[in-house]
């Protein structure tokens, strides 16, 4: 191959790599809890944060699936082996795979539709720590906040250690869980529904829940603002 075409390769990626860059959304994620949480996210891996502390998060454009939370109860020796009471993924500091309920969930996919952000809180894998999901940057005002005392005020059967589940973790059947794609609203989605209104509380409920931002919009996420 000749130096030429080399260096246009070399270019290329170059220009590439740059653009995916340029275009990356920072999450700040800050733990304003007054004990440790383990911050979890996929894409992202994952690391302690006691009181105060935050986690800058780079996430390249037009990732999609994404989900950032917290665990709490967490217990991992020196090699990241271990594991938590809420949001544990497969026994690992940093994740590779989503948390296991309950947990708070912050969900995003960038860049996508007419290049916007879409983003929410979803209390569909139930509950374990307060959360505000919002953005901070490219005029993008319409924050997300689910702050209420779910595990406190949660109803006996949903009851988990350290949170509150989500009907279908406990009953798995299609009314809870919409398996077969057609299910409404019910009166333990409406406990979460009524104590964060615009937070995910089953699996149709897209009107009132998903948030869009223009691409390239920062965010961050806060574990008990």
């Amino acid at each position: 191959m000749s130096l030429s075409k080399h260096i246009s390769i070399f270019f290329f990626l170059f220009i590439t790599l740059f653009i995916a860059l340029a275009h990356a959304a920072r999450f700040d994620i800050t733990n304003n809890c007054p004990y440790a949480v383990w911050a979890a996210a996929v894409p992202g891996g994952g690391r302690r944060l006691n009181p105060r502390e935050s986690w800058p998060l780079d996430v390249n454009a037009g990732t999609k699936g994404a989900r950032i939370w917290a665990r709490t109860g967490c217990n991992f020796d020196g090699s990241g082996r271990g594991r938590c009471q809420t949001g544990d993924c497969g026994g690992l500091l940093q994740c590779q795979a989503y948390g296991a309920p309950p947990n708070t969930l912050a969900e995003y996919a960038l860049n996508q539709f007419n290049n916007l952000d879409f983003f929410d809180i979803s209390l569909v894998d139930g509950f374990n720590v307060p959360m505000d999901f919002s953005p901070t940057s490219g005029g993008c005002s319409k924050g997300i906040r689910c702050t209420a005392d779910i595990n406190g005020q949660c109803p006996s059967q949903l009851k988990a250690p350290g949170g509150c589940n989500n009907p279908c973790t406990v009953f798995k059947t299609n009314e809870y869980c919409c398996n077969s794609g057609s299910c409404g609203p019910t009166n333990f989605s409406k406990f979460f529904k009524d104590r964060c209104p615009t937070s995910y509380s089953y699996p149709k409920d897209d009107q009132t829940s998903t948030f869009t931002c223009p691409g390239g919009t920062n965010y961050k996420v806060v574990f008990c603002p």
